[in-house]
């Protein structure tokens, strides 16, 4: 690399996962700017990309191998100890124990999915499928949901933005937060166009709210009664889209009947929203020509949140805004980031497993339990459930429990702090990375980025830290027995695919480890720096076979190339593009072949979730009297994002991460903005400094995700940076069919913190952020 140049990639923040140009000084990442030759993102950068040399450079990187003592101190060692102990470790609890004693917890990031298919195939291959991660966290809910209205778990909807006329939002926050593609563009068009609408529902005044033409500031946890008040008014007015119920849909009847059972008035008084706002709501659903709705954590980590994912596809589907340019939409995939496993349980804890995954509420249980088919290993990569998963303490003790805890990661996070090994992985622009996080339509598209910097000393990137392990297991066969395979792919394309298959065929007990082979014999003959996406050459084979017209037209392919070449062919465009390439380009008539049921339609009776509506009681909408105010644990805002930033530095505001609430409640208190208040759930307490801010409603509060972390000051003594909000989360507050935390709903008090407290406070904050 020249001492000065820009360099394409992508950002790691979000999962939209825009294209970004680095300019690297001297093996460090200076300036970011837009990258405008990136498909999707087309040049737009926001604040927070801005930031990212704060996340490839700083204080608390990981240079070598650390093992754990018995005094909980740690000393360095070299790879190959640490490879040899761990493997020797491994071999024991699998010997003891058998594979599905052994779990895997995260496995990629917002930016980093190149790693995930080494790990799991290790844990395959010693007898596991146990995955924990962040989607289990956030999305499981919405999986179950779309596995039965189109047939598996892995159908999932896409936003079409860019064309609607009426976008309704739901606890989201696409000003801050982006989800889709260029935003704040987006939101702008709406905003300067009058024959496009915006509609959000958030109990909070957000930046996007504040552009709304209606804003339905819904009481917290209450926003299964106001969906369910809109539906039902929808379906008394008869304000639905019948043809596309009848050519499209099945099971409409009996979704009928629940919703007229709604009696509107009491669960508007429920939601706190007047009965005239819910009719001006519908009144403008019934306008539109095409309308989107687009959805977040403040629904999906709300109180009844699979009930409320299935109540906005029930808005989606019943005014037939789905298939259509301008509504919503299936998108395709090039590899699916979760599975579908409908009827499969974890015993540990009888636990239904969604999407492939388990939800990290239930890890603290399923260590700590007295199952004897509990986990005694756990394999955590690129993830920080001691910061991110409810009920901190719990998890600490399940963590501290374990038999075998090792942490991959590039810096020495809460969680690595209580493992018995750590291991310092590349960072994410040091190394070949690219995401799953495809989700576009009509065209969707796919990045697969070389690092840009070179690895800092002492790390190796994922697929070597897997090699080295599988091969210390006596799993992965030796460079002399893969050569003819990579000799293959030197050759030719074909030469290659009929030498792995053989390979494969003639050694079954190597299918699991599918990722590591590949990596070591295709990523030979692939561009520099992209080895790592050798894994993908299948998943872009499958692809061109599940859509071939699709990948044909992404391609601008033309008939010179045949079926059969065509996944070579969008394996090629991708490892030989910097900026990203288009997989698919489907039409919208197209939308119904993505559908998994045989009879490619929408069955929208779930009698799980029917029965579920029937039950809500109006009567529980209030807060509790002993925890008077409702915390939505891990907001974003526009200088926080997930744990991978640990410099403080890199915010420009808000550094000590504020406990947002209404001036109202704080003067209640007798207490001042910036005063340094005391929340108390029935999980444990914090300190946070309050910040009046009147967009929140009365009762309501919020606190930042991403903070939390330990980080060394410039004398070298690691301090608190911010709010740990799950020390107030309890992993019993979660939904019953995913598990997913009600993490938008912490019922608790506050209290003032004695002056003296409060200065020492002042202190710390002070020199964490010098």
């Amino acid at each position: 690399m020249s001492a000065q140049a820009w360099h394409k990639t992508a950002c790691n923040l979000c999962y939209v996962n825009c294209g970004i140009e680095v300019l690297v000084d001297d093996s460090r990442i200076a300036k970011v700017r837009g990258d405008r030759d990136n498909p999707k993102s087309q040049g737009y950068l926001c604040n927070k990309a801005a930031r990212i040399p704060f996340y490839a450079h700083h204080r608390d990187r990981l240079t070598t191998p650390l093992r754990r003592r018995a005094d909980g101190t740690f000393e360095a060692i070299d790879w190959d100890t640490a490879i040899a102990e761990i493997a020797a470790r491994l071999r024991s609890v699998v010997e003891n124990h058998g594979g599905n004693s052994i779990a895997l917890y995260g496995g990629g990031g917002q930016g980093n999915h190149a790693g995930g298919a080494y790990a799991n195939a290790v844990l395959r291959a010693l007898g596991s499928r146990h995955v924990f991660n962040a989607l289990s966290q956030e999305k499981t809910g919405d999986f179950w949901v779309n596995g039965h209205l189109f047939g598996s778990q892995t159908c999932h909807t896409a936003e079409d933005v860019h064309h609607c006329d009426l976008l309704f939002v739901i606890g989201a926050n696409p000003w801050v937060a982006h989800g889709f593609p260029n935003a704040r563009d987006q939101l702008n068009q709406i905003r300067k166009d009058p024959n496009r609408k915006l509609i959000v529902i958030d109990p909070r005044r957000t930046e996007t709210a504040e552009m709304a033409d209606l804003h339905l500031a819904v009481r917290p946890g209450a926003d299964a009664f106001l969906l369910g008040a809109i539906l039902a008014t929808l379906v008394k007015r008869d304000a639905l889209d019948h043809d596309f119920l009848m050519q499209h849909t099945e099971g409409y009847a009996e979704v009928e009947t629940a919703l007229r059972r709604i009696p509107v008035e009491a669960w508007a008084q429920a939601a706190d929203i007047p009965l005239d706002e819910i009719e001006r709501c519908a009144d403008m659903i019934v306008a539109a020509k095409a309308m989107t709705v687009r959805v977040e954590l403040g629904i999906q980590q709300g109180v009844n949140s699979t009930l409320n994912s299935y109540l906005e596809k029930l808005l989606i589907m019943l005014t037939g805004s789905f298939g259509r340019k301008g509504t919503n939409q299936l998108h395709s995939w090039l590899q699916p980031l979760w599975g579908n496993s409908p009827n499969q349980k974890f015993t540990p804890t009888d636990t239904e497993v969604i999407g492939g995954l388990l939800p990290p509420n239930l890890f603290a249980q399923a260590v700590l339990g007295d199952h004897p088919d509990r986990l005694r290993c756990v394999w955590i990569d690129s993830s920080n459930p001691a910061n991110t998963a409810a009920n901190t303490a719990e998890v600490e003790r399940a963590l501290q429990a374990l038999e075998l805890c090792v942490v991959v990661d590039v810096a020495m996070t809460e969680t690595a702090r209580l493992a018995h090994y750590v291991l310092p992985a590349s960072s994410q622009y040091e190394k070949c990375e690219f995401t799953l996080f495809n989700f576009e339509f009509p065209t969707n598209y796919f990045h697969i980025r070389p690092g840009v910097v070179p690895p800092l000393e002492g790390t190796l990137p994922e697929p070597e830290i897997y090699s080295r392990l599988a091969r210390a297991l006596g799993l992965l066969p030796g460079d002399n027995v893969l050569a003819p395979l990579r000799e293959a792919a030197v050759r030719s394309r074909p030469a290659f695919a009929t030498a792995f298959r053989g390979f494969m065929a003639a050694n079954p007990a190597a299918t699991p480890l599918g990722a590591l082979v590949l990596y070591h014999t295709l990523g030979a003959s692939l561009p520099k720096g992209t080895a790592a996406a050798a894994p993908l050459w299948g998943a872009a084979l499958a692809c061109a076979k599940r859509a071939p017209d699709a990948v044909r037209r992404a391609l601008g392919a033309s008939s010179e190339v045949s079926d059969k070449e065509l996944g070579d062919a969008l394996f090629d465009a991708l490892v030989a593009g910097r900026s990203g390439a288009a997989i698919t380009t489907h039409t919208y008539d197209e939308v119904w072949s993505l559908i998994s049921h045989p009879d490619r339609k929408v069955h929208l009776a779930i009698p799980e979730m029917l029965d579920w509506l029937n039950r809500l009681d109006p009567a529980t909408a209030g807060p509790a009297k002993d925890y008077p105010f409702i915390l939505a644990a891990g907001q974003r805002r526009m200088f926080n994002a997930n744990q991978i930033f640990r410099d403080p530095a890199w915010r420009r505001d808000d550094p000590d991460g504020a406990l947002l609430v209404n001036a109202r409640d704080l003067a209640s208190l007798g207490a001042a903005d910036g005063e340094w208040i005391v929340v108390k759930s029935r999980a444990g307490h914090i300190v946070a400094r309050a910040k009046a801010d009147d967009s929140m409603r009365e009762g309501q509060l919020a606190l930042p995700h991403g903070y939390g972390q330990s980080y060394p000051a410039r004398d070298g003594e690691r301090l608190s940076n911010g709010p740990r909000v799950n020390v107030l989360t309890d992993s019993e507050n979660r939904d019953p069919v995913a598990g997913t935390p009600y993490h938008k709903h912490v019922a608790v008090r506050l209290e003032r913190l004695p002056a003296a407290e409060a200065a020492a406070l002042d202190a710390i904050s002070q020199r964490i952020h010098q």
